[in-house]
């Protein structure tokens, strides 16, 4: 008797279901799925945590994090939106971390002067001499051989003047 019972509350629910999704405007329905999606995820992490189960679902978001974690320079190689999205968040969380004076330093314009200084050049040399001295900086102050990102930057932004 109590299964005829439950299986009409759910058939009702049903029901209602489906008539309340014909008649609301597909934004409040996303945002009700989302809403009651999260809701039953928080229910099911604390119905887990009360009953002592949540340890294979600890471990296995520890199998995942460690198994992205050494995929993440292969996905980043052949994803290129990933690599967009993985420098914007690495630039987005320099910018955060940095002390303001470098970030104002290399966000400042650059004269002739300073470019042909930071190269090491005389003023009036040459568009080949501009280029293998800034390809020799590059080689030994790259971020991937142990040099700064703010050298490398200053040294990009001194070519990019000169050569306008």
């Amino acid at each position: 008797m109590i299964r005829v019972v439950l299986l009409v509350i759910v058939l009702a629910m049903i029901f209602w279901l489906m008539r309340w999704f014909l008649k609301t405007p597909a934004q409040e329905v996303a945002k009700a799925i989302r809403k009651s999606g999260l809701m039953i995820l928080a229910g099911l992490f604390i119905v887990l945590t009360l009953t002592g189960k949540l340890n294979w679902l600890v471990a296995a978001a520890s199998v995942v994090v460690a198994g992205l974690s050494r995929m993440l320079p292969v996905l980043l190689r052949y994803a290129p939106q990933l690599q967009r999205l993985w420098l914007w968040f690495y630039t987005q969380r320099g910018a955060a971390q940095s002390d303001g004076k470098q970030a104002n330093m290399a966000s400042a314009k650059m004269s002739r002067a300073q470019a042909y200084e930071i190269l090491g050049l005389k003023p009036g040399a040459s568009e080949d001499d501009i280029i293998q001295a800034h390809r020799k900086l590059m080689q030994k102050l790259h971020p991937d051989r142990g040099g700064s990102d703010f050298l490398a930057a200053q040294i990009n932004q001194a070519k990019k003047v000169l050569l306008g």
